[in-house]
């Protein structure tokens, strides 16, 4: 090996190093965990509107500097599926920041399956996005966060699900596809496993998806549900409920359900005691998103200890914060 090569080799180890791979999530000194939420890329290759997208992905990251970035799906929006998930992560991991993704029901209508992209991003520094096997769906998974304290003590719990693309019934129903029940009997496990771990308390957790559950829209059309944000439009669930917000009630850990896929709703829902919101509208003029403020970002700060989030939008324009919400007292009615 020619000594060029080797600085090359060294040179690489060192920024490998400096990636953290599967890096541990932890509250940090102050009791505070930030995540910041993108959804909707819907990037395009050879279309310059996507780079909008790039721009709002890194001015979040650089004024936010979060603990976690997660993507609500529709990331992939043309072909090669390869270029839009490069372009989009690339200034996450640029950034050497932990991410995770969900998928939406436009990333696999590339020329990658949904396995090929789960592959593909496992393969990257920084990825934290996992898979259970055998479970419908392939982006299923949780992601524990320590204790500031103790780095071997769970303090909260993150649940991503994957919400597939669109029925594969049409004997029931057309639209978009359903969480399936196994889905939901990992989610009461998991929530059962942890809940005991931390001697029958429930930690306080957050859910993760691309499509909105049918709860959204109950909450929408209900004139007594306090609502913070923009709506613009009806939520676009599936027809069939198949009792997963049920189960998170019951379980009694699930604070939030945070999801995309409607460009132009960014509100949060006080539903039964659970914060059912939208990120913001994360990509460029490539996909409709008239909404004012045009694209941003959704950011979430955990407490450690405490039953509840503070949340807020950063906005690409002005690089403004818009609509902070503190869930759940800024919905306590007096």
């Amino acid at each position: 090996m020619n000594r060029f090569m080797m600085r090359f080799v060294v040179l690489f180890a060192i920024v490998m190093m400096a990636v953290p791979v599967g890096a541990q999530l932890r509250f940090d000194a102050k009791g505070k965990f930030k995540i910041v939420q993108f959804t909707d890329v819907h990037w395009r290759p050879g279309d310059a509107n996507s780079e909008i997208a790039a721009e709002n992905i890194a001015n979040a990251l650089d004024a936010e500097r979060p603990d976690l970035v997660i993507i609500t799906g529709d990331i992939i929006y043309g072909t090669p599926a390869k270029t839009c998930l490069d372009r989009t992560l690339k200034p996450i991991i640029d950034r050497r920041l932990p991410f995770a993704i969900t998928l939406g029901n436009h990333d696999a209508e590339s020329d990658w399956t949904p396995k090929q992209i789960l592959d593909y991003v496992r393969s990257l520094p920084g990825n934290l996005t996992s898979t259970v096997d055998g479970l419908s769906g392939t982006t299923n998974y949780t992601l524990t966060v320590k204790s500031a304290d103790d780095a071997s003590k769970n303090a909260a719990v993150l649940y991503v699900f994957d919400s597939h693309q669109y029925s594969q019934q049409k004997d029931l129903t057309d639209g978009y596809d359903w969480i399936k029940y196994d889905q939901i009997a990992w989610y009461r496990s998991e929530s059962a496993r942890h809940t005991t771990e931390n001697g029958g308390t429930p930690l306080p957790s957050l859910a993760f998806m691309h499509i909105p559950l049918p709860e959204y829209a109950d909450a929408a059309s209900d004139a007594g549900a306090l609502l913070m944000g923009i709506r613009k439009e009806a939520p676009c669930c599936p027809k069939i409920n198949t009792g997963l917000f049920s189960a998170m009630l019951l379980g009694r850990d699930v604070m939030g359900v945070f999801a995309g896929h409607d460009h132009v709703n960014d509100y949060v829902c006080s539903w039964k005691g659970v914060a059912l919101a939208y990120g913001r509208f994360s990509g460029g003029h490539t996909e409709y998103h008239d909404i004012p403020g045009d694209n941003g970002a959704r950011v979430i700060v955990l407490t450690e200890g405490v039953r509840g989030f503070d949340t807020w939008l950063r906005l690409r324009i002005g690089n403004k914060v818009a609509t902070p919400v503190s869930f759940p007292a800024d919905f306590t009615r007096k």
